[in-house]
């Protein structure tokens, strides 16, 4: 038996003590999202709803024909929706502007990986979301 494969499992058990041994390092652990920074109340009621996964609180929100751009192409708002909730979310919000009404921050989408994105709301006269703008975000 070389070497190699006598060492191998000492190896690997010490690489797995180290990970758990206190004051070496810690690992960050998102166990909720910060909400506070969205000022507008139905825009955060709409973006827990997509974070918790709740298609259908999320769609109430939205008028039956809402309009979904996509990087400014348009898109099917409810395949969008029933697609992508449950794989995809925010892991933080950096910034929030428009009378709390656009939102940007850090996204994870299980197809697409890890990036920045905004989602930009827009209500109408009946106080429902008739359109919902999102795409890649550099700021």
């Amino acid at each position: 038996m070389s070497i190699f494969k006598k060492i191998l499992p000492i190896l690997l058990l010490c690489s797995l003590q180290a990970c758990g041994q206190i004051g070496n390092h810690q690992h960050k652990t998102i166990t909720q999202m910060e909400y506070r920074k969205i000022s507008n109340q139905k825009v955060k009621d709409a973006i827990e709803a997509w974070q918790k996964g709740k298609v259908a609180l999320w769609l109430s929100f939205f008028t039956a024909d809402a309009l979904l751009l996509d990087d400014g192409h348009p898109r099917d708002f409810n395949k969008f929706s029933t697609e992508a909730i449950g794989h995809e979310h925010f892991t933080s919000v950096d910034k929030v502007e428009d009378n709390g009404m656009s939102v940007y921050g850090s996204f994870h989408s299980d197809t697409w990986g890890d990036f920045k994105t905004y989602f930009k709301f827009y209500l109408d006269a009946a106080g429902k979301f008739s359109k919902l703008e999102i795409g890649q975000a550099s700021y």
